[in-house]
């Protein structure tokens, strides 16, 4: 399964959440190292990243754009 970073690497301060990916830097270090936690990771991303999207945040490649 490939990996859902898409090398924005900006996070929230308050959830810790990417807002590239939606990912956290520990769900970065379990997508490295314990390949069954992938999919549980994967599906928890989109609702991650609506509710960034819902709070303000720009997400996905347009976050770095515009941090980046």
């Amino acid at each position: 399964m490939a990996s859902p970073c898409i090398k924005v690497c900006q996070y929230d301060a308050k959830t810790g959440w990417c807002l590239g990916c939606g990912m956290t830097k520990a769900d970065r270090r379990a997508w490295k190292h314990q390949a069954a936690r992938r999919e549980g990771i994967r599906a928890e991303l989109p609702a991650r990243l609506a509710t960034l999207a819902g709070i303000g945040h720009v997400i996905g490649k347009a976050a770095k754009r515009r941090h980046g």
